[in-house]
């Protein structure tokens, strides 16, 4: 059974208080929100990330808590700087990895290497140092493609769009062949479009979500291409709580579950809904571009009962409202992020 939203708060507490806990790309956009719970919750965090310029990490993103983390700066495929972090940690939060779609195509063998080959040796390392951690690793739901119905559950099939995909599909393979050989407690989370505080807004590397933002932001028009494509979206501090509650429930360890947000929109439906959030804006609508289309998904909703059967969680945060905080957020800090 799982436990109410009301009761989350006492065993996340009892398992994360005094835990040594490290978050891999814990300075990007999830993994920094993550860090602020864990320290929250009164664990000992400890951060590695390579603070790639092409990533989503930002140094303002743990501004307000660098002092209280041990940050190591280091590249996920460098076995070498992890294996200390990784001995005595009770919990690993794996967000380590390369998220862009049009990036994976210009260099697919980097993607493969840091989304793929990099994860593979991680785990060989948490087998070999600390096989009783705690892993939850950050997958996708673009590995699906595009999608035979909506709502996407678990069994849809699998049809990566382009590299990236294949490469994430391949990292969470490995997390869960590793708890079934060798009964590593792991968790993939496939995560949907995710917005809020510390998403990356300079440019689309990191989501189409982060380039709207910034457009709103500078008084320019948000460009929708085509327009009604659906999409649900996932709030920064809820996809956090669905991790902190995947690493605490022995029922989720060897499986794969998607992470949503309810009901879809259609992309012109929200980029209405962030110019109210803002109080002004404009839209205009384009072609959708060529080299876009080949690998876009059309439209997505995910079906996450699953995990929400299996641990209780659900997203508390109404799409207007994180809306509204995310724009809240960045006006006061435009400088860091722009």
């Amino acid at each position: 059974m799982g436990i109410s939203p009301a009761d989350w708060h006492r065993p996340l507490e009892a398992a994360f208080a005094g835990a040594r806990v490290l978050v891999t790309g814990g300075v990007g956009f999830i993994g920094s929100m993550l860090s602020a719970r864990l320290l929250a919750l009164g664990a000992e965090v400890a951060i590695y990330d390579s603070l790639d310029p092409d990533g989503g990490a930002n140094p303002a993103n743990i501004a307000s808590f660098r002092d209280r983390v041990r940050l190591t700066v280091g590249d996920v495929r460098d076995t070498g700087s992890l294996a200390p972090l990784i001995e005595g940690r009770a919990y690993l939060f794996n967000l380590a990895g390369r998220t862009s779609h049009m990036g994976s195509l210009e260099k697919p063998v980097d993607d493969l290497e840091v989304n793929a080959l990099a994860q593979l040796r991680l785990l060989e390392l948490c087998r070999t140092v600390n096989p009783g951690l705690v892993i939850v690793h950050a997958g996708t739901r673009q590995i699906y493609g595009r999608p035979d119905a909506l709502p996407v559950d678990e069994s849809h099939p699998v049809r990566p769009p382009d590299p990236n995909a294949v490469a994430k599909h391949a990292g969470e393979a490995y997390h869960l062949l590793y708890h079934r050989l060798y009964g590593l407690a792991t968790v993939s989370l496939r995560l949907t479009n995710t917005y809020g505080p510390g998403l990356r807004i300079k440019d689309d590397r990191q989501a189409f979500l982060g380039v709207w933002v910034r457009r709103v932001l500078q008084g320019e028009p948000i460009e929708v291409w085509g327009g009604e494509q659906r999409r649900d979206l996932a709030y920064v501090e809820d996809v956090a709580d669905a991790f902190l509650l995947a690493a605490i429930a022995p029922e989720a360890r060897g499986r794969a579950f998607n992470i949503g947000a309810g009901p879809s929109l259609s992309l012109g439906e929200l980029a209405q809904l962030m110019i109210a959030a803002n109080g002004g804006g404009s839209v205009r609508v384009l072609p959708f571009p060529s080299d876009r289309r080949r690998i876009d998904i059309g439209d997505y909703e995910a079906d996450d009962r699953a995990f929400r059967a299996v641990t209780g969680w659900a997203p508390r945060t109404m799409l207007a409202d994180g809306l509204k905080r995310t724009f809240d957020y960045y006006r006061s800090r435009r400088g860091d992020y722009l």
